[in-house]
């Protein structure tokens, strides 16, 4: 037999290489086209009976009967929420490692914490989609002496460096609120007290009147505010909530100030993206069932959802650094 002259043993070279990566490429499609093929792990980087953790429990079960597989949450809670996100970040990128992180987690975190966090949300993650925000409540210890938002900066001002506010932390999103707002206030000079062991034991606190102010979710002050135990000063929204109808919003009352605590699904960087978009979908499809909508507004939660795991990420990047801005104003640090 006459020796390939060179040209063709090239091409035949090139031939059975290219073969030979698409074959290679096969499991990988197949793995991605048969996505999720085992159950799916959920990392909520706080503790059971937080808003995070409430979310996850009433998306978890929608989400995985839309997916045919089991979603496992698993509480990963430590380090104002970095031990779940680095266990994420570090997990394989195959689609089975999911993490319910919120604002503070995957915009705040990094700015307070900075070289002590080993992650970067921003590079370290894939973004997936948007699932729910929490509205924020200014409240007030019933016997504070002031009966709307322009009362109580007043007081603060004829009181200087003598009215205290709770926080869940120094570097958390209520914290960080407070900061915000004492700025457009005026530059109110007013005492924190911080809480590490969380937004749980600061709203006790203040139900106690030990401390007379604070931001907290709408979640943990709603029974309270109905109750009278608290009296509610403002929402945070742009717009009036409609469990609290008649608590006005900060914006309503000349404070440009809008937030909340936002909860939002990534994804270890380098997944595929076939399988970020088979989430996207199914998560899609999971938010728009009314049972899921009707649980999270009875948590004082509502549905906020991306439209695309693209548009997630830009608001992710843009909340990082309204935040950072935030904090270096402040000098927020960590606990």
């Amino acid at each position: 037999m006459r020796p390939l002259a060179p040209r063709a043993a090239l091409r035949r070279l090139r031939f059975a290489f290219g073969a030979l990566t698409v074959l290679a490429a096969v499991p990988a499609a197949l793995a991605q086209t048969d996505y999720p093929a085992r159950p799916v792990r959920m990392i909520v980087p706080f503790a059971p009976g937080g808003a995070s953790d409430y979310v996850a429990r009433i998306i978890g079960p929608a989400l995985g009967d839309i997916l045919g597989q089991q979603i496992i949450v698993e509480n990963r809670a430590g380090a104002a929420g970095n031990i779940g996100l680095e266990a994420t970040a570090k997990a394989p990128a195959d689609g089975y490692t999911v993490f319910l992180g919120n604002v503070g987690t995957l915009a705040i975190n990094a700015s307070v914490f900075g070289k002590a966090l080993k992650v970067d949300p921003l590079t370290d993650l894939a973004p997936v989609s948007l699932v729910a925000d929490t509205p924020d409540v200014l409240v007030a210890h019933p016997s504070f002496p002031a009966a709307d938002v322009r009362q109580m900066i007043a007081y603060c001002k004829a009181n200087p460096g003598k009215v205290a506010f709770a926080s869940p932390g120094s570097g958390s999103l209520n914290r960080l609120e407070m900061e915000q707002f004492r700025m457009i206030a005026g530059g109110l000079d007013m005492v924190h007290v911080p809480y590490k062991a969380g937004a749980g034991q600061a709203v006790t606190d203040v139900l106690a009147g030990q401390v007379p102010l604070m931001f907290t979710t709408l979640s943990s002050a709603i029974n309270h505010v109905r109750a009278g135990k608290l009296k509610a000063y403002a929402v945070t929204t742009r717009e009036r909530v409609a469990q609290v109808p008649d608590v006005p919003t900060l914006v309503e009352q000349g404070f440009e100030l809008v937030a909340s605590s936002w909860q939002g699904l990534v994804v270890p960087a380098g997944t595929p993206r076939p399988i970020v978009d088979r989430l996207f979908a199914a998560l899609g499809r999971a938010l728009v069932e009314q049972s899921v909508q009707e649980h999270l507004a009875r948590g004082g939660a509502r549905v906020l959802r991306s439209n695309s795991p693209d548009e997630f990420g830009r608001f992710m990047a843009s909340e990082a650094a309204r935040w950072s801005h935030v904090v270096q104003q402040a000098g927020a640090t960590a606990d």
